[in-house]
């Protein structure tokens, strides 16, 4: 099943603006999901690049932000979201900067892709301690009702 993820400051495809990144003020962008099936008990969300260090020749993907145990009737996320602002129970992954929280686009050279990754689960998962992202996605493993995908494009201009 697809939800259906969005935002009102970039397009799927699209540019992402630069108060989103390491250029701007780096906070998050607003996000905007629909279509959470009924018996969803938590969302999840996972944004990476899978362009690091380079499109031309990637090498790793990238984690920007980790968030889980949102609540299943939470339609989205504000723009600048922190943990403070989101509602109990709300969990926090550790990206790779080695911190939690988003850490917005920066990369070193060309067009990276940027992928906003939402999940419905069957389940709220225990507190895993500020995960990186292959422990949160193996806790998720069996437990995925429905995803969505919303892909932003950012290049710095130098």
């Amino acid at each position: 099943m697809m939800l259906n993820l969005s935002s009102p400051s970039f397009a799927h495809n699209g540019a992402i603006p630069a108060s989103h990144t390491c250029d701007g003020r780096d906070i998050s962008p607003a996000l905007a999901w629909t279509g959470v099936p009924p018996g969803a008990k938590s969302m999840v969300l996972i944004v990476d690049d899978p362009d690091a260090p380079d499109p031309a020749a990637p090498q790793r993907t990238w984690v920007h932000w980790l968030l889980y145990n949102l609540p299943a009737d939470l339609p989205g996320l504000p723009e600048g979201a922190k943990a403070s602002d989101l509602p109990a129970g709300v969990l926090d992954g550790r990206n790779d900067w080695q911190r939690t929280g988003y850490g917005g686009p920066c990369p070193p050279i060309g067009t990276h892709r940027y992928f906003h990754k939402i999940y419905a689960l069957d389940k709220v998962l225990p507190d895993l301690k500020h995960p990186d992202k292959a422990k949160l996605e193996k806790a998720m493993k069996g437990h995925v009702l429905a995803q969505g995908e919303l892909i932003g494009l950012y290049r710095r201009s130098r």
